[in-house]
């Protein structure tokens, strides 16, 4: 708590000034402006259904095969118990964090120039990827804050030996092990990219030379801090201490982690997937990355290092097969900075150029940003939308919520939902009560079908080329309404049963909902 209280203290927000509070005013308003805008995502409907399970054990139960921490579920089950149980109380947890990793970018101006700091979160506010994926709720922007708290500790211990410095380190440490196993990336890129550096500097030494600080904290203090650390950690792993069982998933999560990204590896990319995102959405962070070369040369060792971090943690992500595109934005933070830092060593006689140049490359972000999160957030065209819900999906869930919201007994009413592929659904629908989700039929006749062979229901949704299957299972007189459930997948159909939705108008896929 020490070092939660030190971040609000008068030193760090007495700190900031206006430029700083107007990077931040941005940042909050391009990720929570219509913030409820977009559909909800596979992804988060996992998320929310994991919040309702939670809701009815009582805490959230790890599972190793799912392999993210359980931080998340339980900041989430928080904000839907104060909020409600709606798309902003889903969200708003990620965007803030997402705002939060702004700050702490402007923090960094403890070993940075001021202006250094503000470049790079300024970038950071209006990037395409940080602001789409600070308006989902997952994982992936607590990644990022925390790293970037780990890095800022480390780079503290190293150039000024504080005791608050140690506890930030400690908290990114333990916070990255509670969010996602891909952790260990990162603390091994860090130790790597520091050792690499040492070795950089017995051929071209850094100036000025950058000696490790006195320490002014004690053992004890890291005692303290790795105690709570520990704690904090198994008490979430363990459900609160009522599934000890699942302690043992922070090293069993690996294993399965390790089968889906690079032995039996899914959302598989090409090689050079992280560079084309940048060359199509982020310019910032692209020139900071092609700036890292003049670093190679004599120069202040902290930027030197986070090129090596950052050019580390990219070829680590490229070597795994598995690629989703979340997973940009724990890459390009570092060259934010980078960026930032090359900008200071401008010649004033280029300074003007230089600050044109960085113009047009923010002035390419905002407008990318722009378009992306508040006019074209669902278009399968754009490469950040990814297994994204279509919004034809309103077509089915508005009809039974808003029914149900006149007639509370609609909530009653049976369902069955017969995709291989369903989620967000069961969230969505979470409050209604008798919905079966089936998955696929099975084809094969030695085995049970799992599809009820009568389909006596008040709604049943399936993909439209397997319409012919079930229409002579259904019982009753229905109202057929298609839909695309998201891109890649079969279009739907919805069955709703006249006598429930008297007044729902049947539409074919292509038609006004």
């Amino acid at each position: 708590m020490r070092f939660v209280f030190s971040v609000v203290n008068s030193k760090w927000l007495g700190g900031l000034n206006k430029a700083d509070w107007m990077i931040l005013a941005i940042a909050v308003f391009l990720r929570v402006w219509g913030l409820d805008w977009k559909p909800a995502h596979f992804d988060e409907g996992i998320n929310g259904w994991f919040v309702d399970q939670m809701k009815a054990m009582g805490f959230y139960r790890y599972d190793p095969n799912h392999y993210h921490g359980p931080l998340h579920f339980y900041v989430l089950f928080v904000s839907d118990a104060l909020g409600g149980r709606n798309l902003w109380a889903l969200r708003l947890p990620v965007a803030l964090v997402s705002v939060g990793c702004v700050f702490w970018l402007l923090l960094y101006r403890d070993f940075f120039s001021r202006r250094a700091s503000q470049i790079a979160a300024l970038a950071m506010a209006i990037s395409p990827a940080f602001v789409f994926y600070g308006r989902y709720s997952i994982h992936e922007a607590w990644q990022v804050a925390f790293n970037l708290i780990l890095v800022w500790g480390f780079l503290g211990l190293w150039l000024r030996g504080e005791k608050r410095y140690l506890y930030a380190a400690i908290v990114g440490i333990a916070g990255m092990i509670l969010t996602k196993e891909t952790y260990v990336i990162h603390l091994v890129s860090l130790g790597l990219a520091f050792g690499t550096l040492r070795l950089w500097e017995q051929f071209q030494p850094s100036a000025p030379p950058q000696p490790w600080a006195i320490q002014q904290w004690k053992r004890s203090n890291v005692w303290w801090g790795t105690g709570w650390a520990v704690g904090a950690i198994l008490l979430f792993y363990s459900g609160t201490l009522l599934n000890p069982t699942g302690i043992t998933g922070l090293w069993e999560t690996f294993s399965e982690w390790f089968s889906q990204t690079v032995t039996e590896p899914k959302h598989t990319k090409p090689f050079d997937y992280w560079l084309r995102l940048m060359a199509h959405y982020e310019w910032p962070a692209l020139v900071g990355l092609l700036l890292g070369v003049r670093y190679l040369l004599p120069a202040r060792a902290t930027v030197r290092l986070l090129c090596i971090l950052g050019t580390g943690v990219m070829v680590a992500y490229t070597i795994i097969p598995y690629k989703t595109p979340w997973c940009l934005i724990s890459i390009l933070w570092p060259f934010y900075l980078v960026l930032g830092a090359a900008l200071d060593e401008v010649p004033k006689r280029w300074q003007y150029w230089a600050a044109g140049a960085l113009v047009l490359l923010l002035a390419h972000s905002a407008f990318l940003s722009s378009r992306l999160n508040f006019v074209r957030f669902t278009d399968p065209r754009e490469p950040y939308v990814y297994v994204q819900t279509s919004p034809e999906i309103a077509r089915l869930v508005d009809p039974l919520l808003n029914a149900a919201g006149e007639n509370p007994t609609v909530y009653s009413a049976t369902g069955a939902i017969l995709l291989e592929s369903y989620y967000p659904l069961p969230w969505l629908l979470g409050e209604f009560t008798n919905i079966g989700y089936y998955g696929a039929e099975e084809t094969d006749p030695q085995k049970p079908k799992k599809w009820p062979q009568v389909l006596d229901m008040d709604f049943v949704v399936i993909e439209k080329p397997k319409r012919e299957e079930i229409q002579p299972r259904l019982r009753g007189d229905y109202v057929e309404v298609e839909f695309a459930l998201r891109d890649g997948m079969e279009p739907c159909v919805a069955f709703f049963r006249r006598e429930w939705f008297p007044d729902l108008v049947p539409i074919k896929k292509g038609n006004a909902p």
